[in-house]
Formats: C-alpha cells, sequence, structure tokens
C-alpha cells in the first residue's frame, strides 16, 4: 500500500464502501484469473456450492494432488531438521509448473527413502555387529577366566589326590570327574545382551522357569549400545545362560524373546574367537565407511533441496488454494466458463478489471472475463485499510466485536483515548522513559523481529509496540502533571509556590504553607509531595479529574451514536435516543462537572456530595454554604426534571412509531425502509409471511426499547463509577512508587554501607521493573481496555459486523507462517 496515489487516503471512522460483484471467467483463463486475483487481494468470493460436500467438487482431484505434494514437502523439511540443515535463504527461481514440480518431488522422494532405507538397514547390521563384536569380546573373557580358574581347582585338586586327573578333564564338578565318559552331562549355552534395567527380572524368571537348573553369568557393558530394533541408545548386559537339555534351551530362548534380549552364536574354540572377533572388526570397519558415503550422498541431495523448498512450498500452497477458490465457483451448463461471486472495495474495481484483462492476455483466451455489480440487500464485510501502526488500536476495537458496515469506528478515538486513560493510572515520567525506552529497542529491532518466531508473550507485546509507545509518551505527560519521577517530585517548570511558615512545616498542614510566588505554572506543587495534606489533596484531585474525564467520554460516544444515526438516515434515533440520552446523562453527571469545575475556579468549600444527595431528596431546599453561583437551586430543579422526562422519552415514542411506519409501509402509504428505521434495536428479522411482508412483534421491540432504556438509566451511574478506577490505580501506582523509593532505597541508603547499598538498588530495581512496569502496566491497560468497550463503546457501538476476508496470498502465506 505504499504507491502513495495508487491507493486512496485511508480512512478509519468509516469502513471502506463494498460492493457485491459477478464475475464470469472463461474455463481456459480461471486458474490464472484466480491466481491474478489472489496476487491483487482485494476480492472476497462468496462459497456458491455450499450443498456439495469437498470431495462432490469440481477440483477435488488437483487438490488432493497439492496436498500430497505438501506431504512430501512437510517430509523433505523433517529430514532437514534430523540431519540439522535448514532450508536455504537464497531466492532461486523455479520455473516449475505444477505437473512437473509433482514429477520432481516423487522422484526426489523416492531417492530420498531409498537412502534412508539403505541406511537404515546399514546401520541395523552395524548394531549387530557392534553387539556381536562385545559378546565375542565379554564371553571370551569368561571363559578364559573359567578355564583359569578351572586350572587352579585342578592343581589344587591333583595336590589332594596324588596328581590324579589332568587337564583335559571337563569343568565339572568333583564327583562328575570320576564317572564313566558315557555318562557325562553335556552342557549348551546361549549367549546375547539384555537391557540393563530388565537384568534382574530376566535372571528371575530364568531361575523360576528352569527350577534354578540353569547357569547365569552377566558382564556389564561400560558405554550404552545402540539397539539394532529401536535405533536408540541403551545400557546392556551380556549374558551367557549354560543349561542342560533341549526343553530348557526352548524356554531360554522364549524368554531372551520376551525380554527383548538379542543372541548371538559364540564358540569356545580360542582360534576361533580370535578369527571371528577380526572378521566382525573388518566388517564393521567397511559398514562404518559405507554408512559415511550414504550419509554424504544424503546431505547433498537435502542441501539441494533446501535451495528450492521455500518456493516449492509457497508455489503448492498457492496453488492449493487457488483450487479451494475454483471449487467455490459455480460452472455455467454449458460448461466453458465458471461463475463467481464475492465482495471487494469500490475503490478496488479498475485493478479487478485491470487483473481481469491482464489474466485474460496472458493466458490467451479468446474472450475476456466479465465483471458486473450485482444489487443486494445483503450486509457487506467490514474492511478498515489500517497500517502498522493503527492495526494494533483496531485489533483492540475488533477484540470487542468487528464494527458493522459503515458504522463508526471507535478505533479512531481509541488511538488518543486508549493511551491517555492509561497514563492517567499510570503517571510517572520515570516509569514512562523506561516503558519508551524499551519500546524503541522493540521498534529499532522491528525488521529482525518481524521475520522470526517469538514466545507468546514477546509477539503480544512486539505486536502492539507502537500502542506500548503511545502510551509511555503520555504516561510521561502524566507523570508531569503530577510531578512524579519514582515517586520523586522535581522543580522542573519553576521554583515551589510555597515555603514553609517553620521548621515545623512537614508535620503539618496546609497552614504550615505560606504561598510566596505565582502558582507553579504545570502539574503539581512539588511541595505537596511529603506533607500530611498530600494524600488527601491528590485523592480530591484524582477523584475529580477520572469524573470529568468519564463524563466527556461518555459524551463522546453519545455523540457518535448520532453520527452514525445520521449517516444512516434514522431520524427516530435522534430524536428518542440521542436527545433524551444528551440530556438524561448531562442533567446529571454533566451537572456534577460543572460543579467540579465551578469549586475549582472559585476555591469554594462547598461540599458536592451533600449537593448532589439533596438535589434528588430536597431540590427545593436552600443550600446555603453549598451554593457555587446565582440561581443554582433552581438549576437543579430545572435539570432533575429534564432527566426524569428524558426516560419516558427514550421508551414510549419509538416502539410506537415503528409500528405505525411498519402500517403504512403494509399499506402502500410510505414506503420507508424498515431496515433504517429500525437503526440500533437488534430484532431478530422474522421469515416473510406469505404475502411478503416481513412479521412486525410489536411485544417484542417495546421489551428490546425498555431493556435498552434501563440499560442506558443505570448505566449512566454505574459508568460514571466505573471511572473512579482512574483515581484508584493512579493513588496505587504512586503509593506503591512511593514505598519501594522510602523503604528500600532510601532506608538502603541510610546504612551507609556499600553492601546494603547494592542489594537495596537491586531489590528496588526487581520490585520497580517487576510489579511497577510490568505488572501495574498490564493492570492499568486491562482497566483502560474495559473502559473503552464496557463504558464507552456501548453508547454506540453495536459491533455485530464481519470481517472482509479476500483471498489474498500475502495473508494467507502469513497465517500459515503465524500457525507454524
Amino acid at each position: 500500500m505504499a504507491e502513495g496515489s495508487f491507493w486512496p487516503a485511508m480512512d478509519l471512522l468509516r469502513s471502506e464502501p463494498m460492493q457485491l460483484v459477478q464475475l464470469i471467467i472463461p474455463t481456459e483463463s480461471a486458474h490464472r484469473t484466480i491466481s491474478y486475483l489472489g496476487d491483487l487481494g482485494l476480492f472476497q468470493f462468496k462459497d456458491l456450492n455450499p450443498e456439495k460436500s469437498p470431495f462432490q467438487r469440481t477440483y477435488a482431484g488437483q487438490i488432493k494432488r497439492c496436498a500430497e505434494m505438501a506431504r512430501k514437502l512437510r517430509f523433505f523439511k523433517d529430514q532437514m531438521k534430523k540431519a540439522g540443515l535448514s532450508p536455504s535463504t537464497r531466492n532461486i527461481s523455479t520455473d516449475d509448473d505444477l505437473d512437473n514440480l509433482e514429477v520432481k518431488l516423487g522422484e526426489l522422494e523416492s531417492e530420498l527413502m531409498e537412502i534412508n532405507a539403505n541406511d537404515e538397514k546399514l546401520r541395523h547390521t552395524y548394531s549387530e555387529l557392534l553387539e556381536y563384536k562385545l559378546v565375542l569380546q565379554k564371553a571370551g573373557e569368561f571363559f578364559n577366566s573359567a578355564q583359569s580358574t578351572a586350572a587352579a581347582h585342578q592343581r589344587e585338586f591333583e595336590a589332594q589326590n596324588g596328581g590324579e586327573g589332568s587337564m583335559d578333564s571337563p569343568l565339572l564338578l568333583e564327583q562328575e570327574m570320576t564317572t564313566d565318559p558315557s555318562k557325562h552331562v553335556k552342557l549348551g549355552f546361549v549367549s546375547g545382551l539384555v537391557p540393563r534395567d530388565k537384568a534382574m527380572a530376566f535372571e528371575r524368571i530364568l531361575f523360576r522357569a528352569t527350577r534354578g537348573n540353569v547357569f547365569l553369568k552377566q558382564s556389564v557393558v561400560e558405554n550404552p549400545v545402540i539397539d539394532p530394533g529401536s535405533g536408540e541408545q541403551v545400557e546392556k548386559n551380556v549374558f551367557i545362560v549354560f543349561y542342560s537339555g533341549e526343553r530348557a534351551k526352548t524356554k531360554i530362548l522364549k524368554i531372551c524373546e520376551a525380554y527383548g534380549a538379542n543372541r548371538y552364536p559364540f564358540t569356545e574354540d580360542l582360534g576361533k574367537q580370535f578369527q571371528m572377533i577380526t572378521e566382525v572388526s573388518g566388517r564393521l570397519a567397511e559398514l562404518k565407511t559405507t554408512i559415511d558415503v550414504g550419509k554424504a550422498h544424503q546431505s547433498n541431495l537435502l542441501q539441494r533441496i533446501g535451495f528450492q523448498i521455500e518456493q516449492w512450498t509457497v508455489l503448492v500452497k498457492k496453488e492449493k488454494s487457488v483450487y479451494h477458490t475454483l471449487n467455490m465457483l459455480s460452472i455455467d451448463v454449458t460448461k466453458k466458463c465458471l461463475v463467481a461471486e464475492g465482495w471487494c472495495p469500490v475503490y478496488g474495481t479498475h485493478q479487478i478489471q485491470d487483473t481481469l484483462q491482464r489474466a485474460r492476455l496472458d493466458s490467451s483466451s479468446q474472450v475476456g472475463a466479465i465483471f458486473q455489480v450485482l444489487q443486494t440487500k445483503e450486509l457487506p464485510p467490514t474492511y478498515f485499510r489500517t497500517n502498522k501502526f493503527t492495526s494494533a488500536y483496531q485489533e483492540i476495537v475488533d477484540a470487542y466485536g468487528v464494527a458493522k458496515y459503515r458504522e463508526a469506528n471507535p478505533g479512531v478515538f481509541t488511538i488518543v483515548t486508549f493511551p491517555f486513560l492509561f497514563a492517567v493510572m499510570f503517571g510517572d515520567w520515570g516509569h514512562g522513559i523506561c516503558l519508551m525506552l524499551a519500546t524503541l529497542y522493540l521498534i529499532a529491532m522491528e525488521k529482525k523481529y518481524s521475520t522470526q518466531k517469538l514466545g507468546d508473550i514477546l509477539e503480544m507485546t512486539f505486536g502492539g509496540r507502537y500502542v506500548i509507545l503511545m502510551m509511555s509518551i503520555f504516561s510521561i505527560y502524566t507523570g508531569f502533571i503530577y510531578n512524579e519521577f519514582f515517586s520523586v517530585p522535581f522543580e522542573l517548570f519553576g521554583p515551589s509556590a510555597y515555603s514553609c511558615r517553620d521548621l515545623s512545616c512537614k508535620d503539618a498542614y496546609t497552614s504550615g504553607l505560606v504561598k510566596v510566588r505565582d502558582t507553579y505554572p504545570f502539574g503539581v506543587d512539588p511541595k505537596w509531595h511529603g506533607t500530611r495534606s498530600e494524600l488527601p489533596f491528590l485523592n480530591s484531585m484524582k477523584m475529580k479529574m477520572s469524573i470529568l474525564l468519564g463524563v466527556a467520554q461518555m459524551n463522546l460516544g453519545i455523540m457518535l451514536s448520532y453520527f452514525n444515526a445520521k449517516f444512516f438516515s434514522n431520524n427516530l434515533n435522534v430524536r428518542y435516543q440521542f436527545v433524551p440520552q444528551m440530556i438524561f446523562l448531562n442533567s446529571l453527571f454533566g451537572y456534577l462537572s460543572l460543579l467540579i469545575i465551578v469549586k475549582w475556579s472559585t476555591g469554594s468549600q462547598a461540599d458536592l456530595y451533600h449537593v448532589m444527595i439533596y438535589m434528588f431528596l430536597s431540590p427545593a431546599e436552600d443550600l446555603g454554604d453549598n451554593q457555587l453561583f446565582f440561581g443554582q437551586k433552581y438549576l437543579q430543579m430545572l435539570l432533575l426534571v429534564l432527566a426524569l422526562v428524558a426516560v419516558p422519552w427514550m421508551l414510549f415514542p419509538k416502539p410506537f412509531l415503528l409500528k405505525k411506519q411498519h402500517e403504512e409501509r403494509l399499506q402502500g402509504q410510505s414506503y420507508t425502509l424498515l431496515d433504517n428505521a429500525e437503526g440500533n434495536l437488534e430484532v431478530e428479522s422474522e421469515p416473510p409471511t406469505p404475502h411478503g411482508h416481513e412479521e412486525f412483534e410489536f411485544s417484542e421491540v417495546f421489551v428490546h426499547q425498555l431493556i435498552h432504556t434501563i440499560e442506558f438509566v443505570l448505566g449512566s451511574v454505574s459508568n460514571t463509577a466505573s471511572y473512579l478506577r482512574l483515581w484508584a490505580l493512579s493513588l496505587a501506582h504512586s503509593e506503591l512508587s512511593s514505598v519501594f523509593y522510602d523503604k528500600v532505597l532510601l532506608l538502603a541508603w541510610g546504612f551507609n554501607n556499600t553492601v546494603i547499598l547494592i542489594i537495596g538498588i537491586v531489590v528496588f530495581v526487581c520490585a520497580t521493573v517487576g510489579v511497577l512496569l510490568i505488572m501495574e502496566t498490564l493492570s492499568a491497560f486491562l482497566h483502560a481496555l474495559r473502559l473503552h468497550w464496557v463504558e464507552f463503546q456501548n453508547k454506540f457501538y453495536e459491533g455485530d459486523g464481519y470481517k472482509f476476508s479476500p483471498f489474498s496470498f500475502t495473508l494467507l502465506l502469513s497465517e500459515e507462517d503465524e500457525a507454524a
């Protein structure tokens, strides 16, 4: 939107004028036309085939192809992530169309899957050989140890029995050595590896299954090994189980299988053991070389894919969205053209027509697309063109509800009123400077952060950086008014107007201060801070200021309801809604605001609580010392009568006039549009009667108006009281800041100890950042949000519209990036 004269001036007060358009597009240029409209991003298509399921639509096959290509691209990205590679940021042009891309992706997937399958087989074999080597080493050590132990036993036995026997006797018990060789029991054994966490259970179940007729020997493998089955690193033990008999062998094999123990053959022959270890080591070296070569080949292939995967991904997403949009179009009976309907801004008419013409030329179509505007009573979508500064404020408004078409947009006023009301609750120019510095850093890093995926909290903060900037600027302004810098007052705009009468001035009320100069030119006089009268004075000032700001903003909301009514030519709302609401609100709270200003101007000691209470209880009673100006009693009586008159004025005339208009319309005496006269009444329209007329339920309209009247009357009181949160939060912020300064920083300073001073500074900084700059900022933000949503917007804002969602490749890709 930076083409200058190409785009009209941005208007946030009213949404863009929209029109319903029908496009008749030749079949041969349909794809290119939709693609070009996606690049333009100014046309919202309507689904003309709502009765058809996604599988029954014309281009379901093409969407399935795109989904399959997207799956392949996701597979490539997963493989690149596993290999530690990232897509290249270099823009390499690709001229592939969808068909060529589909073939290329299929070939690349097949090649990559073949590489992965071979690599998996090689790694499986490598892991098995590695485990086999461990078994040969550990089992060999066991047999060598057993041989040495047996030789020692043999020598001991020969010494005891006169040298009978020989070294070649079997490694059995002494009694078996002297028996007949034909009766010797032949022992078999099973060797392998078992996971260490299952080793104890493995041993117990072997003992129970064979009734103790086995001998198990285990040896711990120092380093974890890669399991051939799972491919994960597992800590294991090498085991050898000696058994006797085939039944025992069968049981042992089944137990090994159940406990995930990998079995490997082993020979007792020492020469064969060395030969097998040599062969296994040679094969491991060969497999390692082969795996490294395959890995290098896979890495080269993934790097080639990485150069273009981003472009391919964008192309597939665009093509899929184009076919989704084509499925929303209806096919003409001749099947030679497609019919599309949708919304577009009025200012975009020429751009869309130029796009259609360009699509006809590029597709070499003999017939161009037909663009025609349709007349409809359907409510158009709402479209506000925003920039990076105004978009965050518009999001604040849209979170409450999207504006009705051409309704006055609160976002225009929110740009100023939202940060200002926040600053009233957050008035400290020291804290405001801290917020501004943090926000300026985010703005300075805007280009970097906008392309990165941030965390939820940081992303939210970054998105509202310009809102926070305005909040900080207004906080500095209100901080100057409150004269607070981390709760410390400064004589920035000149010397104080007061001085102490005596040394006990600090402990005295205002009587201890003597005015010696002109009034302090801007904000609160610094002498007020630290006196006993500081809190009563600031309480009174901030409470009255909150009421003035609240009444002003509520009046602004009612004024906007007037502009809405005039814009939609709704005279009923002007006469019987705007006028009585203005009278009622200002007869009570407008009058209170007037009293506050007069009291401030004259320095009167009148009790405004007493004045407002007895305005209702005893309107004719003499005001006495509470009278602020001549004729105040008679003015109060007049305002009270006007407030009482305004209530039935809001309640009764409008429903009866609406009923009269409806009857006249049915009789043909008047042709006033009922939906225009209805205005802000949110009565659900009934289906047409058999005679083609809309039903009018007077009871529903009257009840609705009754609810609206009661809501406004009670809301005027509650909303005004709600603005007192400005006073409460401002006071809380000021007192917290003062506590942290006095009880932490100054207290640490008074010890005259460097360590305590450093600790005090650290605690002060942490408390200021954590409580005042984070928690208090969030609290003031939420309260300002509530004041805008409830107290301000409910005076005029319906918020029952729906957003303009054009078919746009830019929006599509940005939304998918955020979702990713």
